[in-house]
């Protein structure tokens, strides 16, 4: 029979082992992730050109990021891909919802094939969506082979065209993912309170506008906030998928710090963008994990 001194030992063993365990992991995460916000905040009020350069110039590289004609096109951009995507993803997405909570037969194979394109990276995304779309071998040279030889679609070469390209593959992506969110909020609802709105008179239009959509607030919200942070970072599928171009007609905010971090040897406006983006994703979190908080108490 152990001792008192030795229980007392492995009790404090049991309480310290799950901090032991997850102490590298902690570790790992304060330095790579909040340690290198640090280091970038710190970059952007620097000289840093191609190497860290500690020479402080306050606000000087911020007012150099919005004085450049790059980064409003990349402003623009953003705000064009962002709006078109979280709607068209949300609209899209709470369609398939209610079209599968109809318990219609094969739900069970139509709702990975929604989800499917969600396991995949943007990069490949990306490429796939770079091949079906240009003309020389994609979707146009198709439809030439079938016989459509007036057939166009030059959407990825265009100037003014080539943004709404990343949107389609973006959607394409993540509509599924809200599907799942909106489904599970739907399977969620209580019964009762449609049987008792239909007796009521409620027709399906009622239904669904007064009381499911109300009802889905917080799968609304969260597909936002996901969807927001997706696309301020949407890096890799826009250098798959156009690199920016035809000339800087997709250029983002992402592959704008990129590029002016690692290959124009402008470091301090580079940490710069990287900050307002940061800025702008905490400005959609903090709110929406303050009203979560709130809520639970």
């Amino acid at each position: 029979m152990p001792t008192p001194v030795q229980a007392d030992l492995r009790t404090r063993l049991q309480d310290w082992l799950p901090r032991l365990v997850l102490a590298p992991s902690f570790a790992t995460t304060l330095l790579f992730v909040y340690g290198f916000i640090l280091f970038t905040l710190l970059l952007s009020f620097t000289g840093s050109r191609m190497l860290p350069n500690w020479t402080f110039v306050g606000f000087d590289n911020y007012q150099r990021l919005f004085g450049l004609q790059h980064w409003q096109i990349a402003l623009k951009n953003i705000a064009i891909f962002a709006s078109l995507y979280i709607a068209i993803c949300t609209a899209l997405g709470l369609l398939l919802a209610i079209f599968l909570d109809q318990k219609i037969r094969g739900e069970g194979v139509l709702r990975p094939i929604y989800l499917y394109p969600m396991a995949l990276s943007f990069i490949v995304t990306g490429t796939a969506w770079k091949w079906f779309l240009d003309p020389g071998i994609g979707l146009e040279r198709v439809m030439h082979l079938w016989g459509w030889e007036s057939f166009t679609f030059t959407w990825i070469k265009s100037n003014t065209m080539a943004i709404y390209c990343i949107v389609i593959a973006a959607v394409w992506q993540s509509s599924g993912f809200v599907m799942a969110m909106f489904l599970a909020g739907l399977r969620g609802i209580d019964n009762e309170v449609l049987k008792a709105a239909q007796i009521d008179g409620a027709s399906n239009w009622q239904l669904y506008r007064r009381i499911v959509i109300p009802l889905l607030r917080p799968a609304f919200l969260s597909a936002f906030v996901i969807l927001a942070h997706l696309a301020i970072k949407s890096y890799d599928l826009v250098i798959a998928l156009t690199g920016g171009g035809p000339g800087r007609s997709t250029e983002m905010p992402a592959t704008f710090m990129y590029s002016y971090t690692f290959t124009r040897n402008q470091m301090g406006v580079g940490a710069a963008s990287a900050v307002i983006m940061l800025m702008t994703i905490a400005a959609i979190m903090v709110p929406y994990l303050y009203a979560e908080l709130k809520e639970k108490k």
